[in-house]
């Protein structure tokens, strides 16, 4: 079951990313570009994304277990470190430079778009320095 609400639940992201235009860079980046044509759609994506989220987790609030797990895994950290910091401004800036950011870059590969092909290698490329990274340090 839990597979299946997995696919059901990516596909349906998908399908919403794929629908409000954000597997296009050049809405995102016209958006981000506050000086020039600004594009606000994306703010009302997100507004309905926002919307819709708050929506589930009160939802999912009132229930005393999810329907494909054990228990809810909700968060539990609360400081503001170095490393949120830091992983915000690389999102950001990946984000501004690219147009994409690693859901519609994900979704948008099998369109072909070559600069998501470009984007997800450098992605994956980062993952791999910072797991190698993380590693080199623990080993100190």
């Amino acid at each position: 079951m839990k597979p299946l609400a997995g696919l059901v639940a990516g596909l349906l992201f998908g399908l919403g990313l794929a629908i409000s235009g954000m597997m296009n860079p050049q809405r995102v980046l016209g958006f981000l570009d506050l000086a020039g044509a600004w594009d606000p759609s994306v703010a009302f994506v997100l507004s309905g994304a926002v919307a819709v989220s708050m929506m589930g987790v009160l939802l999912a609030r009132r229930c005393s277990a999810p329907l494909c797990a054990e228990r809810f895994a909700w968060p539990t950290a609360r400081d503001i470190d170095g490393k949120l910091l830091l992983g915000s401004a690389l999102f950001g800036i990946g984000w501004g430079l690219a147009g994409f950011c690693p859901g519609p870059a994900i979704a948008s590969l099998p369109l072909g778009m070559g600069r998501s092909f470009i984007f997800v290698a450098a992605m994956l490329a980062g993952m791999a320095l910072y797991r190698i990274t993380v590693q080199a340090r623990r080993r100190q």
